[in-house]
């Protein structure tokens, strides 16, 4: 963890339903990174960085690291198509999740830790992805 003008970083945020980071820069500020929901990849976003630090909201919710690599991941399966290691991995978790609708159930205790445990591993090898393509946003480590 990393300390930029009093706040400890990497932060994370839901900023109206979209996963936002907050990274420390090199030069000791801070960057702010938004998914994109065309690409997956992040966009800078550092015009929100007062109001996700300082205004708040309704539309504004901090994730822990946990929760940001989850909701980031859904967001990825559910907006993006594509083929390769990472959207068949999006496809089991699909398959997952519509057999508890179908069977109107909540999820085991095992299904839960499964696709936890997925969208962890993909979430990664996004962002190690986006890292090879010179994404500047990209960090494959905020799951670890």
């Amino acid at each position: 963890m990393d300390r930029a003008n009093g706040v400890t970083l990497p932060a994370f945020f839901s900023y109206y339903e979209s996963p936002v980071k907050l990274v420390p820069t090199a030069d000791g500020g801070i960057a702010a990174w938004r998914l994109s929901k065309d690409n997956g990849g992040w966009t800078p976003a550092n015009e929100l960085i007062d109001t996700l630090l300082f205004v708040g909201g309704d539309e504004i919710e901090e994730l822990t690291r946990e929760e940001f690599v989850q909701r980031t991941e859904h967001d990825r399966a559910y907006y993006l198509r594509g083929e390769g290691p990472v959207f068949a991995l999006y496809e089991t978790v699909k398959a997952i999740t519509d057999a508890q609708a179908h069977e109107r159930r909540y999820p085991t205790a095992e299904e839960r830790a499964l696709v936890h445990g997925i969208r962890r591993r993909t979430f990664v090898m996004f962002e190690e992805q986006l890292q090879r393509a010179g994404q500047p946003g990209a960090d494959p480590s905020i799951a670890a």
